[in-house]
């Protein structure tokens, strides 16, 4: 039997604040987190703005002889995971670890350490690389440290599927509880690659913006004049139980988890296919899943990476798969504040659009001046909504033509 899945507790550490409350805040007042990058130097670099994450301490998190040996992908998920369990007021013990399971998505892992150890293999030699280079570069140590740190037993997975990583987790963790095979789940998204190869790696493709002299304006999803995207980093992460616990408990419950969609492109490595096809067949995959019409949903969290092709061709998905009912419909990008956390978007993408039905308040896309060609939605312009909504969906493609959907609803006892 089918069981109904809420989520119960959420937990981030984005470029806009360390937890829920300062980033949520953050959003809603349409501030932007992008900078001047901090972690190296730029000089040689067209692209030198990013969207990193300020005070963060791993020490505030776990203890300090393990902060200090641990890759700063899976710190920020540690601590995004401890806000989300506490928020939840989920107890884990030996009574039901079993039953409490992990998965979380990340693209490029411990990108920052290859980078150290290839350097020191090159001027050091082979016997000089540390014993902690492998487990601190694979992205499954994730949700490894987050079931050592909160005992969790269950089910433990880490997925890699470019950009839409954090939203397949979520949503493969969400099917986990569904069909009985975890009671609760931690999940999420999670990414820190503000390094040299990446910034070089995404330049080379033209795929990243070099508004440098504004970098808080860089991110303008929709907008005639964007020019790429900009790396964030950072780590969403929520509890989700089935309903049956989280009743049992008295949870505070956010939103329930309503539909789940994926298609892959078959078109090409790093380009969409100019219909949208694949975009469409995801979105119309999570609508069958939560066996809803389209003009049930009220808010789309959209990819919108402030990408020329992205843009366009999300929005033409959209109108596609929503018909007329798509200029109804509220679409935003929170990229346009965060950048784009890679892996990790789809973690923080599905809090914001829990909170977003939890509060009845859209989040906007800031930096939206002159709607680019085919971008003709309604996407919440720079100012925050205030609107009551039952359903909402959100959007994560990636590389290699990989799509998520997932579809929020206001949960209703």
């Amino acid at each position: 039997m089918e069981r109904r899945v809420v989520i119960t507790g959420v937990g981030l550490v984005t470029p806009l604040g360390i937890g829920v409350q300062e980033s949520w805040a953050a959003l809603c007042a349409g501030k932007s987190g992008v900078g001047e990058i901090t972690r190296f130097d730029t000089s040689d670099y067209s692209t030198k703005i990013a969207a990193e994450v300020k005070g963060f301490k791993a020490e505030d998190f776990m203890a300090k002889k393990e902060a200090k040996r641990t890759e700063t992908f899976i710190a920020y998920a540690v601590a995004a995971s401890r806000m989300a369990l506490e928020d939840s007021g989920l107890k884990i013990d030996e009574k039901n670890a079993n039953r409490v399971g992990v998965l979380t998505g990340c693209g490029l892992g411990g990108l920052r350490m290859l980078e150290l150890t290839a350097e020191t293999v090159q001027k050091k030699g082979p016997g000089r690389v540390s014993p902690f280079f492998i487990p601190l570069l694979i992205g499954n140590m994730a949700p490894g440290m987050i079931s050592i740190n909160l005992g969790a037993k269950g089910p433990n997975s880490s997925i890699a599927t470019a950009c839409a990583a954090g939203a397949h987790a979520v949503g493969d963790a969400y099917e986990i509880i569904k069909y009985g095979r975890a009671d609760a789940m931690v999940a999420g998204g999670v990414e820190s690659v503000v390094t040299r190869t990446c910034i070089a790696g995404f330049g080379a493709m033209k795929a990243i913006s070099t508004r440098n002299d504004e970098p808080q304006k860089a991110s303008r999803p929709f907008d005639r004049d964007r020019d790429g995207f900009v790396v964030g980093e950072g780590s969403g992460i929520i509890i989700m139980e089935s309903l049956e616990s989280a009743q049992e408990r008295g949870a505070v419950i956010y939103a329930e988890m309503a539909g789940y969609g994926m298609s892959g492109d078959g078109y090409h490595m790093t380009a969409p296919a100019p219909d949208g096809d694949g975009a469409v067949r995801c979105m119309q995959s999570a609508l069958d899943n939560a066996d809803i019409l389209p003009k049930k949903i009220g808010y789309i969290n959209a990819h919108g990476t402030s990408t020329e092709y992205n843009d366009l061709i999300e929005s033409r998905a959209i109108k596609t798969t929503f018909g007329d009912a798509a200029y109804d419909l509220a679409v935003s990008s929170t990229k346009s504040m965060t950048g784009h956390l890679l892996g990790g978007a789809g973690g923080i993408e599905t809090v914001f659009t829990a909170l977003a039905l939890n509060h009845g308040i859209l989040p906007p896309t800031i930096n939206l001046e002159n709607p680019g060609d085919e971008c003709d939605l309604d996407y919440v312009p720079n100012v925050a909504r205030k609107v009551n909504i039952d359903y909402a969906m959100t959007n994560s493609f990636g590389f290699g033509g990989t799509n998520a959907s997932l579809i929020l609803k206001k949960y209703r006892p």
